[in-house]
C-alpha cells in the first residue's frame, strides 16, 4: 500500500511526538452522541481518530456525549458500536460515557461558581438569546449577572435538588457580553431538564452542555490530541476558556479543527436525514440510498471502500465539497477485486434457439473472476433450447453503432456459442415476446473457426433453470450535487431524485447463487455491483441491491449526430473494463498548452484554499480574478465563498463588460461577503448589492445603508409576519401539523414575500416552526 501522505493533523501530532509534549503518549477519542445513526462523515472522523491513534502506538477512545436525556437511547448506543466495529475499529476497554462524569462535571461547574466565574441566570432563553447581540453588535449584560456567590451557590445547589421548572433558570459562564465571538458571550453551561436519562435514570434534573462537557470530558480522560470538524472552531476559544477557569495546567488536551465531509447528490445533516426518514422519502435509516453507515452496508458497500475513500480525499483545514464519484471509484475498485461474477438477467426477452436439441441441457464452465483478478474460482452454468437475454440488447431496427442482437445479426453468449437472430415474434399488439435465432456448434470457446469476427456479446441465463429474483436498482438520492440548490420557497426534498429505487420484479439469475447467504456480493456481468438484501432475501425469495455500476452513468456526455445517429459518447474518461478506471483528478496539468504558472497557481488555490478543482482552475487561468481573490481573501477568511462568488457573479460581470475592466477590488468583494455571512443582508439582496457595485463602483456597506437593505432580524419585527401568513393558511397550517412539513418552505416564502426579501430566512425558518409546533 502506498505510504499516506502527511496531513497538517498527522504533522501536529508528528511534531509532538518529536518534541515529548505529552510524554509520547497519543490519546484520541471519537465522541458521537448517541441521538441517531452513524453516516458517511462520522466514518471520516472516525478513521482519523483511530487511525492517529493507531499509527502513533497510542489508544482511541469511544465515549458517548450523552448529556441530554431527551433525545438520547440505548439502541443507538448499540448501534454506534455496531458501526465503528464493522468499519475495522476497536476502542479495547476505553469505553466512556460523559453521564458517568456527571458529579465530577457538577464539581467543576461549582468552582467556576465560587470563583466568581459563572453565574445562574434566571431569564428566560429568548431573552437571553435577544440579550447576546449581533455580530455588529455587543450583547447586553444579564440583570442577574451580578449576584453574589452566595446567592449563584445556593440557587444552583437548588437547581439540582430539583426545585425549579425546566427553564426557570440556567447557570451561565461570567466571560464578557462584548465579545467578538458570539459564543464567548456569557454561554449557557447547565440547564434544567426533568427528563429521564437512558443511563442516569432520574438521578439528575440539571445537564450539562456540549461547550462544556466535552473539554471537561477530555481532560478526565487524558485526551492529548481532540480533533472536530470546523463547525466547532469557534467553539476552541470556550474550550480554552473552561479548561483555564478549571485551572487546568499544560500539557493538557488541546482542540484541532479539519474539514467536515461535504458528499455531493447526498445530505449529511441530522435535522436533514430525519425529515427524509419522517416523511417517508426513504424506506428508514438502512435504506441503501441512506449515506448512514446502516444504509451503506445494506447497500453492500465493505469496511475497506469506505476507509480507502477516507483517505483517498484525506484531511484539510477548509470545508469543500467531495465528488460523488470518488467514493464509487473506491466501492468499484474494492469490490472488483473481491466478488464473483455471475449473470443475471433483468429485464428478460425469451430466445429460443430453434436448432439445439429440445431436452438437452450442457453444463459450460464460467470463471468467477476475470484473468487481471488475481482470484479462482469458476462455477457451472447450465445452456439450454430456451434462454433469457436483457431486452435492451435487442433492437428490430438498430442504429448503425448497435452492436448487439438484431434481425440477421451475429452476436456471442457469454461463455457460450455465437447466435444469429432469425425471426422475431410480436403478441397482437406489436410487443416482441420472443426471438428465434440459431447457434453455431463450432463457436464454444466464443470464436468462429472460419475467423468470422462479432463485435457484440450479450449475457443470459436459462430460461429453465434460472432463478427469479427481485432486483432493486438504487442510485443517487438526489438529482442535484448540491441538494440544497433550490429556488426560493422550496426546501431540499424538492431535489428528490423519483428514480433513485428501481425495483424489477421479474428479473432471473443463474443458479449457482441459490445456496449464498443474505449480504453475499457478486458483480452482475454487465450490469454492475449487487449484493442479496440482508433483510429480505431467502433462498425462496431472492432480493439483490445495486451497490454501485460498472460505470458513471452521472459523468458528463455530449450528443454527438444526435440528430443522424442517436450515437452517444461518455467523456468522463471511463472505460467498461469492470469498471475500475480511476476518477480523473482534474488539475490544469491535464489540459495541453496550459502554463506551468498556471498550473502552478491552480494547484495552490486548490490546496492552500480548499478550492474545486474547477474553481481553482478558473480564477488561475484569468489573471484579473486570480489578484481580486487573493485580494479579498487577503480581508476576509472565507475563501470557498468568495471564490464561488468571483468565479460566478464577476466573471459573468467581466464578461458582460466587453473589456472595461472592474470598478470594484478584492476588498469591496470581500466586504459584501462579509455582510452575507455576519446575516446582514440576504443572499438574494446581495445580487442586487453587487450589481450596483458593477455599476458605480461604490462599496457595498454604503450602498446597504443607503438604500436601507439591512435584513429584518429582530424577532418582534418578523413575529406579526409570521402569525398573519399562519392566520391566512388554517388549511396548510393543519397539513403541515399533520406531517406535511414540506410545506415549510410555503411559510417562508410567504414570510419573505410580505417582507420584501429583507427577513433573515434563518430566522423565519425558526420562527415558522416554532408557531406551527
Amino acid at each position: 500500500m502506498a505510504k499516506r501522505q502527511q496531513d497538517f493533523i498527522r504533522a501536529m501530532v508528528a511534531e509532538d511526538m518529536k518534541t515529548g509534549k505529552y510524554g509520547g503518549r497519543v490519546v484520541t477519542r471519537f465522541p458521537p452522541e448517541p441521538n441517531g445513526y452513524l453516516h458517511i462523515g462520522h466514518a471520516k472522523a472516525i478513521c482519523l481518530d483511530f487511525g492517529i491513534a493507531q499509527e502513533n502506538a497510542g489508544v482511541c477512545h469511544l465515549r458517548f456525549d450523552d448529556t441530554n436525556p431527551e433525545s438520547e437511547d440505548v439502541k443507538f448506543v448499540e448501534s454506534i458500536k455496531e458501526d465503528v466495529r464493522w468499519l475495522g475499529f476497536d476502542w479495547g476497554e476505553k469505553l466512556f460515557f460523559a453521564s458517568d462524569y456527571f458529579e465530577r462535571l457538577y464539581d467543576f461547574a461549582i468552582a467556576l461558581v465560587e470563583a466568581d466565574k459563572a453565574y445562574v441566570d434566571s431569564q428566560s432563553l429568548q431573552d437571553i438569546r435577544r440579550g447576546r447581540g449581533t455580530v455588529t453588535e455587543a450583547g447586553t449584560e444579564s440583570p442577574h449577572r451580578n449576584r453574589s456567590v452566595a446567592e449563584n451557590l445556593d440557587l444552583f445547589r437548588r437547581m439540582r435538588a430539583g426545585e425549579f421548572k425546566d427553564g426557570e433558570h440556567v447557570l451561565r459562564a461570567k466571560i464578557d457580553m462584548a465579545a467578538k465571538n458570539m459564543l464567548m458571550r456569557d454561554p449557557v453551561l447547565y440547564r434544567i431538564r426533568h427528563a429521564r436519562h437512558y443511563r442516569a435514570g432520574d438521578a439528575w434534573c440539571i445537564y450539562p452542555l456540549y461547550d462544556f462537557t466535552h473539554c471537561l470530558s477530555d481532560v478526565i480522560e487524558q485526551i492529548t490530541h481532540s480533533l472536530c470538524t470546523l463547525e466547532f472552531k469557534d467553539n476552541r476559544a470556550l474550550y480554552d476558556w473552561v479548561l483555564n477557569a478549571a485551572a487546568i495546567e499544560p500539557p493538557r488536551p488541546e482542540q484541532t479543527e479539519f474539514a467536515r465531509l461535504n458528499l455531493d447528490y447526498t445530505v449529511l445533516s441530522k435535522r436533514k436525514l430525519v425529515q427524509v426518514v419522517e416523511q417517508g422519502l426513504v424506506d428508514g435509516w438502512d435504506d441503501p440510498r441512506m449515506p448512514t453507515i446502516a444504509g451503506l452496508r445494506r447497500r453492500g458497500v465493505t469496511p475497506e471502500a469506505i476507509r480507502t475513500f477516507c483517505d483517498m480525499i484525506g484531511v484539510a483545514r477548509v470545508d469543500s465539497r467531495v465528488d460523488m464519484e470518488k467514493l464509487e471509484y473506491a466501492i468499484r475498485d474494492d469490490l472488483n477485486k473481491r466478488v464473483p461474477r455471475v449473470m443475471c438477467v433483468l429485464r428478460p426477452l425469451k430466445v429460443v434457439i430453434l436448432n439445439y436439441p429440445e431436452d438437452q441441457v450442457e453444463e459450460l464452465d464460467a470463471p468467477h473472476y476475470p484473468r487481471d483478478v488475481p482470484q479462482e474460482g469458476s462455477r457451472k452454468v447450465p445452456f439450454t433450447r430456451e434462454l433469457y437475454i436483457e431486452r435492451d440488447d435487442f433492437m428490430e431496427d438498430p442504429p448503425e453503432k448497435f452492436f448487439r442482437l438484431a434481425p440477421g445479426r451475429e452476436v456471442r453468449l457469454r461463455h457460450a456459442y455465437l447466435v444469429k437472430c432469425v425471426d422475431v415474434i410480436k403478441d397482437d399488439s406489436g410487443e416482441i415476446t420472443e426471438i428465434h435465432c440459431t447457434y453455431d456448434p463450432e463457436t464454444k470457446s466464443g470464436t468462429a473457426p472460419d475467423g468470422r469476427k462479432v463485435k457484440g456479446t450479450v449475457h443470459w441465463v436459462s430460461a429453465a433453470h434460472s432463478l427469479p429474483a427481485e432486483v432493486r436498482l438504487y442510485d443517487r438520492l438526489f438529482l442535484k450535487a448540491d441538494p440544497d440548490d433550490v429556488a426560493e420557497g422550496e426546501d431540499f426534498t424538492s431535489n428528490l431524485n423519483p428514480d433513485s429505487k428501481v425495483v424489477l420484479t421479474e428479473s432471473r439469475i443463474e443458479p449457482s447463487v441459490a445456496d449464498a447467504p443474505p449480504g453475499s456480493r457478486y458483480q452482475f456481468e454487465r450490469q454492475g455491483y449487487f449484493v442479496s438484501d440482508v433483510v429480505d432475501s431467502s433462498r425462496d425469495n431472492l432480493m439483490f441491491n445495486r451497490t454501485v455500476g460498472l460505470r458513471d452513468t452521472w459523468a458528463k456526455i455530449t450528443v454527438a449526430d444526435s440528430a443522424e445517429k442517436g450515437e452517444r459518447r461518455e467523456r468522463g474518461g471511463r472505460t467498461a473494463r469492470e469498471g475500475v478506471t480511476k476518477p480523473r483528478q482534474r488539475t490544469v496539468a491535464d489540459d495541453r498548452g496550459a502554463s506551468p504558472k498556471v498550473a502552478a497557481l491552480t494547484a495552490r488555490f486548490a490546496g492552500e484554499f480548499g478550492l474545486s478543482d474547477e474553481q481553482a482552475k478558473a480564477l488561475a487561468g484569468d489573471p484579473t480574478l486570480a489578484t481580486l481573490f487573493e485580494e479579498a481573501v487577503a480581508v476576509h477568511d472565507h475563501p470557498k465563498t468568495i471564490a464561488s462568488w468571483i468565479v460566478g457573479e464577476v466573471s459573468r460581470r467581466l464578461k458582460e463588460g466587453e473589456g472595461k475592466g472592474l470598478p470594484f477590488t478584492g476588498a469591496q468583494v470581500a466586504a459584501l461577503v462579509t455582510l452575507i455571512d455576519d446575516g446582514t443582508i440576504s443572499r438574494t439582496t446581495a445580487k442586487d448589492v453587487f450589481a450596483e457595485m458593477s455599476e458605480r463602483g461604490d462599496h457595498p456597506v454604503q450602498i446597504v445603508e443607503r438604500r436601507g437593505l439591512r435584513q429584518l432580524s429582530d424577532p418582534k419585527t418578523i413575529e406579526p409576519l409570521v402569525n398573519k401568513l399562519v392566520a391566512e393558511n388554517p388549511d396548510k397550517a393543519a397539513q403541515y401539523r399533520a406531517g406535511r412539513t414540506g410545506l415549510l418552505g410555503f411559510f417562508v416564502g410567504q414570510v419573505m414575500k410580505e417582507s420584501g426579501g429583507r427577513a433573515n430566512p434563518e430566522l423565519v425558518k425558526e420562527m415558522v416552526e416554532a408557531r406551527l409546533s
